[in-house]
């Protein structure tokens, strides 16, 4: 029994002390720029919406051994027949499997290092051409998307590293080859923005020259999934929602655990949940994010410790849209005002 008692009294001081993280309820005020958005529901809306049913069908009548190879290559498939105005080309980004996009008039002087999003699991440079080449269109920059690499092949933090890296090689090359940027940004989607504010914040405690600027369309922040929304939203985030239902039946302290044994690394650990960590002397940084998505509330958490720290963050909100509805451009009205922010957004520190 004494041994009983003693392990029971060591989980729950673990799961308590070092796997939850704080208490931050008092950040939830949707304080921002919000956008009224079209009517709902409208064409546009209702086209995106089918598309996605479409195409997520199989997958949820697949058995589970293969739903993340057709859901892998559903999304490597979200660019196919697109007409994208920029040239893509593969490079290695010091051992980062990668390529650059470049519009055309970019500068290769002016970077950007995007990283694309996937729940950690899935996504490639391929699936998110449309974002990479609207982002290198509106920044009039070269972007740099990598290949990270994902679980479960990989732990968690190899990804990470992967962006550690390929930071800390663009810094001095270009598509041109070797030469220091003028200017330069980070970016990404979903994960991609968990990995996005988790790099910046790793960049200014290296001390490394900073990001002119960083946007995060739709990003987790909190591996701890405390935000009110994760739950909230669920019915109404039409393209993670499905995905996550069965989630959010498993109490917290489960989920916490789960996410140490996936990743090794303790859900509230900073590295893997950036809203936890010193958010103080980041570059400005621009958060975009659907009020009907699961991540709403990471993305408000994070935007409201970010200012309450003294960095300058922002955070645009749009109602109805799906999950990184940026990826929708040009078919979606609000797809087009979200990128004519960024370009805005980016202008301000050029």
């Amino acid at each position: 029994m004494t041994w009983v008692l003693l392990f029971l009294l060591a989980f729950f001081a673990i799961t308590w002390f070092h796997l939850r993280g704080p208490d931050l309820r008092r950040f939830d005020a949707p304080l921002g720029q919000r956008f009224p958005g079209s009517p709902v529901p409208c064409d546009e809306h209702d086209a995106v919406l089918a598309s996605l049913a479409v195409s997520t069908g199989p997958v949820q009548r697949a058995p589970r051994s293969k739903r993340l190879g057709l859901v892998r290559e559903y999304m490597d498939n979200m660019s196919n027949g697109l007409v994208l105005a920029s040239t893509v080309t593969p490079v290695d980004a010091g051992g980062v499997p990668a390529e650059w996009v470049i519009a055309p008039g970019a500068d290769p002087s002016r970077r950007v290092l995007y990283i694309h999003g996937g729940a950690f699991m899935m996504g490639s440079p391929r699936s998110h051409r449309n974002i990479t080449n609207r982002f290198s269109e509106i920044s009039r920059a070269a972007v740099l998307v990598i290949d990270y690499r994902l679980m479960p092949e990989h732990r968690r933090m190899a990804g990470i590293e992967d962006c550690r890296t390929a930071y800390s090689w663009i810094l001095a090359n270009g598509p041109e080859g070797p030469g220091a940027a003028s200017r330069i940004y980070v970016a990404g989607d979903s994960a991609g923005g968990n990995l996005t504010l988790a790099l910046i914040a790793w960049v200014r405690d290296q001390s490394l020259r900073q990001p002119d600027a960083a946007v995060a369309f739709s990003p987790a922040t909190d591996a701890t999934f405390s935000s009110p929304t994760i739950r909230r939203n669920m019915d109404s985030d039409a393209m993670l929602g499905p995905m996550f239902r069965d989630l959010a039946k498993v109490p917290l302290p489960l989920l916490w655990w789960f996410g140490w044994f996936q990743a090794r690394i303790s859900p509230s650990n900073p590295v893997v949940s950036p809203l936890f960590g010193d958010l103080s002397g980041l570059p400005p940084t621009l958060v975009q994010a659907s009020e009907n998505e699961i991540l709403y509330g990471d993305a408000i958490r994070y935007v409201n410790r970010a200012v309450a720290a003294g960095s300058p963050a922002r955070l645009q909100s749009w109602p109805n849209m799906v999950h990184v509805w940026q990826f929708f451009y040009p078919q979606l009205a609000e797809a087009i005002e979200a990128w004519d922010e960024v370009g805005k957004f980016i202008a301000d520190f050029d």
